[in-house]
C-alpha cells in the first residue's frame, strides 16, 4: 500500500488513509474500490474528514472488537462552533437503542441535525450508551496509565481544534452492551466476526474519529484488542439498505433483501420492516394501517408473505421423511391438499409451524417461518438414511396473499384455470392448485385456499421475475395493499398463532393453541411425540382469549394476575376495531384458564398498575370460521 492524499479529503499532517489495492473485500458482498482505507492498530485512533454523500465502513477484522466512532459537522467546526454525534438525541429521536438500516437510520447532534445513516449492518449489536473507555474506567480498576478510546480520540482529534474531554460519548460499534433486570448496563464479548463491518452515508461534510478499542481487562473485545479497518467510498456508489442475517452462527452473512414485489411495492411506501431478512411493508401511503384493515375485513387486500420459507421435498421417502419430522398425519393428505402442522424438538417445544403442500405422491411442499427448519430437515434425512431429495426454494418462488370477502370475487376476474383443475369459484379450503394470470397463456401461478387473517382467502405463488406484473394486476382489479402492522391486527382477532409470541421452544403446540395439529394417533413415532403425550395428559399452561375492560394499550409480556399471584402473561394484543373492544391473546395457568375467570393485565412492576380483564373463547373473530370457510 502506498500513502495518498486524495484530493476529496482535507487532512492533518500524517494523513493516515492508504490505498487499498491489496485489500480483500469484505464479505458478505462484493464493494467497489475504496476512495481510501485506514488501517487502526489496536488500542489507538485516528481522525480524518468525509464530504457529505461520501460512505464510511468500519470494519472488524478478526472478529469481536469494538470500534467507537465520533463525528463533527465540518462546517461548524470552521465557524468555531462543535457539534457532534449525539447518542441520547440519536437514541430519542430513532426510539431505539441504536439506530438499523431502514427509515430510522440516522445519527443526529445535540441541534437534531442528521449527521451520518447506518446503510448496512452485519452484526446488529451495538452500543450507544456508554462512554468511550477512559483513563478513569482503568485506574478504578488498578491499571494506571491503560491506553483508552477517550484520550487517543482527544489526540487523534486535536489537530482539528477540537477540545479534549477526560470520557468521550460516543456510537460504540460492535460493543455488546444491555441492561440488566436489576437496571444495571451489562456487557459481553460481541457478537462480530471477522470482516463483519457497519457502512454509514455523511449527511454532512464531517470530521470523523474512529477506534479501535483498547480494553483487555474484560470481555469487551474477547480480552485481545485487535485491528480495526475504515475504508471511504464514493458518493457516486448505490448500496443497498440491509441487514445481515446468519441461518447459524457459523453460517455466512446474507444481506437484507427485497422481495419480488418490491419494484411496486417500492413505489407505494417507505415504510418496510427487515422481517427475517426480507424487506416487508409496514403500512402505505394514502392508506394507513386502520384502512388497509377495514379493507380485509370488509373488501379485500393483497398482502406480501414472502419471507415464508419453501421447501421441496421429494424422493421415495419424502411422505416417511415428514411423518417423521411433524406432527399431523400426511397419509390422510390428498395431492392438492395443505395442511398445517407444528414442528417439535424431542422435548415437546416448538421449533416451527407451517404448511405442508402434496403436489404428487413423492413430492411436498413445506412452508415454513426458518431457515433453519431446513437445515434441520436435511439433518433428520441424513440422520434416518432417507431417499429424498430437499431443496430450498425461497428465493423460487415468492407469494402475495389476496384476502377478505371479496377476494373470491377479484380472482374470479383475472386468474384462468384449465379444465383438468378446480376453478377459483371450485377451490375449496386448504386446496391449491395450478392457474394462469389473464388467460392459458398468462403468467403461471400456484393458488391456494391459505391466509393468515381469519377471512376468506387465496395466496398466489410466482416466480420473482413476475411478481411485479401479479402485484399490479390484483391492485388494479380492486386490491388494498396491506402492511404488517394491519396483518398483525388481523391474525390475533382470528387467533392465530406468531413465532415468538404464541410459541417458541418453551412451548408445546397445547400451549400455543394449536394442539388440534398433534396426531397423536398416526402410527409412526414423530419426533417429541413421547414428551407431547406426557404434556398433553398433564397440561400446565393453557392459550387462552381476554378481553380488556381498558383503552389503555396492553402489550405483549404483560404478566396476567390473580391478586399478588403471576398466573400467566399476554402473548399477543391489539384494540380490535370490529370488537370495538382491546383483545388479547394469553398463556396463563390451567387452574384460571376457564371462561369468565376474572384477572388483571400488571403493568409498570406488575403491581403498580392493573387493567381488568376477563378469560374469553377465541378466535375472537368468526370463531367457528364461518368466513374463513366461505
Amino acid at each position: 500500500m502506498n500513502d495518498i492524499a486524495p484530493t476529496t479529503l482535507a487532512q492533518p499532517e500524517g494523513d493516515p488513509f492508504l490505498l487499498a489495492d491489496d485489500a480483500p473485500p469484505p464479505a458478505p458482498q462484493a464493494f467497489p474500490e475504496p476512495l481510501a482505507v485506514l488501517r487502526i492498530p489496536a488500542a489507538s485512533a485516528r481522525a480524518f474528514t468525509v464530504k457529505a454523500g461520501q460512505f464510511i465502513q468500519v470494519i472488524d477484522v478478526d472478529g469481536r472488537q469494538c470500534s467507537d466512532l465520533l463525528a463533527f459537522d465540518a462546517e461548524a467546526l470552521a465557524a468555531g462552533d462543535e457539534w457532534g454525534l449525539d447518542p441520547t438525541v440519536t437514541r430519542t429521536l430513532a426510539g431505539a437503542a441504536y439506530p438499523q438500516p431502514g427509515l430510522h437510520a440516522k445519527y443526529f447532534d445535540a441541534r437534531m441535525q442528521p449527521l451520518l445513516e447506518t446503510v448496512q449492518d452485519t452484526v446488529g449489536r451495538h452500543d450507544a450508551f456508554a462512554l468511550a473507555c477512559t483513563a478513569k474506567y482503568y485506574e478504578d480498576a488498578g491499571f494506571p496509565g491503560h491506553a483508552n478510546c477517550s484520550d487517543n480520540f482527544s489526540a487523534a482529534l486535536a489537530p482539528f481544534g477540537i477540545k479534549p474531554r477526560a470520557g468521550w460519548p460516543a456510537i460504540n460499534f460492535f460493543y455488546n452492551t444491555f441492561i440488566q433486570p436489576c437496571g444495571s448496563l451489562g456487557f459481553a464479548e460481541p457478537w462480530s466476526k471477522p470482516g463483519d463491518y457497519v457502512l454509514l452515508r455523511a449527511l454532512k461534510d464531517l470530521v470523523v474519529a474512529v477506534s479501535s478499542c483498547a480494553d483487555d481487562i474484560d470481555p469487551a473485545n474477547a480480552w485481545q484488542p485487535t485491528d480495526i479497518e475504515a475504508r471511504l467510498y464514493a458518493a457516486d456508489h448505490t448500496f443497498p439498505r440491509a441487514m445481515a442475517h446468519r441461518m447459524t452462527p457459523d453460517s455466512p452473512a446474507r444481506l437484507t433483501r427485497p422481495t419480488a414485489f418490491a419494484p411496486v411495492t417500492e413505489t407505494l411506501t417507505r415504510d418496510f420492516i427487515d422481517y427475517k431478512g426480507f424487506w416487508l411493508p409496514r403500512s402505505f401511503v394514502g392508506h394507513g394501517t386502520l384502512a388497509e384493515y377495514w379493507a380485509c375485513r370488509e373488501k379485500v387486500a393483497m398482502m406480501d408473505l414472502s419471507a415464508l420459507r419453501k421447501f421441496d421435498v421429494s424422493g421415495p421417502d419424502a411422505e416417511a421423511l415428514l411423518q417423521r419430522v411433524q406432527t399431523r398425519d400426511l397419509r390422510k393428505l390428498a395431492v392438492g391438499q395443505i395442511v398445517y402442522t407444528a414442528v417439535c424438538h424431542a422435548h415437546g417445544g416448538m421449533m416451527d409451524d407451517g404448511t405442508v403442500f402434496r403436489m404428487s405422491r413423492d413430492v411436498f411442499r413445506f412452508v415454513c417461518g426458518e431457515d433453519t427448519t431446513g437445515l434441520w430437515l436435511r439433518e433428520q434425512a441424513a440422520a434416518g438414511g432417507f431417499d429424498v431429495h430437499i431443496r430450498d426454494t425461497t428465493d423460487a418462488l415468492h407469494n402475495l396473499a389476496v384476502q377478505g370477502p371479496k377476494s373470491r370475487e377479484l380472482l374470479n376476474k383475472i386468474l384462468w384455470t384449465a379444465p383438468v383443475q378446480p376453478t377459483i369459484s371450485e377451490l375449496g379450503w386448504f386446496r391449491f392448485c395450478a392457474a394462469r394470470l389473464g388467460g392459458p397463456t398468462g403468467i403461471p401461478l400456484v393458488v391456494s385456499r391459505t391466509g393468515y387473517t381469519g377471512e376468506l382467502g387465496y395466496e398466489l405463488w410466482c416466480a420473482p421475475k413476475d411478481g411485479p406484473a401479479v402485484w399490479t394486476a390484483v391492485m388494479q382489479a380492486g386490491a388494498t395493499p396491506l402492511g404488517f402492522d394491519a396483518l398483525d391486527m388481523l391474525r390475533i382477532e382470528a387467533g392465530l398463532a406468531f413465532a415468538g409470541h404464541e410459541f417458541c421452544d418453551q412451548t408445546d403446540p397445547f400451549e400455543a393453541g394449536i394442539g388440534f395439529t398433534v396426531a397423536l394417533s398416526k402410527p409412526e413415532d414423530f419426533i417429541g411425540k413421547a414428551a407431547l403425550e406426557e404434556r398433553k395428559a398433564h397440561p400446565r399452561r393453557k392459550l387462552v382469549g381476554l378481553t380488556i375492560a381498558s383503552n389503555e394499550a396492553a402489550s405483549h409480556g404483560d404478566g396476567i394476575y390473580l391478586g399478588r399471584a403471576k398466573v400467566g402473561e399476554i402473548t399477543s394484543t391489539t384494540r380490535s376495531p370490529v370488537l370495538g373492544t382491546q383483545i388479547a391473546l394469553a398463556r396463563v395457568d390451567v387452574a384460571y384458564s376457564g371462561l369468565e375467570t376474572a384477572l388483571q393485565v400488571g403493568q409498570l412492576d406488575g403491581h403498580r398498575k392493573r387493567l381488568d380483564a376477563k378469560v374469553v373463547a377465541f378466535p375472537h373473530y368468526d370463531p367457528t370460521k364461518a368466513r374463513v370457510r366461505a
